[in-house]
């Protein structure tokens, strides 16, 4: 009887790929759980939990994202600084005026590990307003969703 080996993969073994995603008319969710899934590393054959072994994803056109429903007027953006009466809410109509940036990576955060680990994971997430980004050399790969 042969036996296998289970092998976990080396810090300096993981190799990064970077992913590019047009974010134009594609629903927040769908969008935010496809580009945790590559920052995670769970697309990949030898995905192990505890090792951040993802892959960088630029996001682009990130004020043209689409949301159903009434999310528009409905969802809310709550920020409190500590003090009585500091609660500050903001909806998301206004948010993707102001700071699209933040709408797709808030969504995003929210699906990464609460942890050490997931804090290492969004800092490979670069989302941009508009179409240009500045990591042309990398030579990013379009990711279709």
């Amino acid at each position: 009887m042969k036996s296998t080996k289970t092998t976990t993969p080396n810090q300096n073994e993981i190799k990064r790929n970077w992913f590019i995603v047009d974010a134009k008319d594609k629903i927040l969710g769908r969008l935010a759980t496809k580009i945790a899934v590559h920052l995670q590393g769970k697309n990949k054959a030898d995905y192990t939990p505890y090792i951040d072994m993802g892959d960088e994803v630029i996001v682009i056109n990130a004020q043209r994202v689409a949301v159903t429903g009434k999310k528009l007027t409905q969802k809310m953006y709550k920020k409190y600084s500590g003090y009585p009466g500091g609660l500050k809410e903001t909806p998301l109509e206004d948010m993707l005026k102001k700071k699209p940036e933040e709408v797709i990576s808030h969504a995003v955060k929210g699906m990464l590990p609460k942890n050490r680990l997931g804090s290492r994971m969004l800092k490979r997430l670069k989302v941009y307003r508009g179409a240009e980004h500045p990591h042309q050399a990398q030579n990013p790969t379009a990711l279709d969703i």
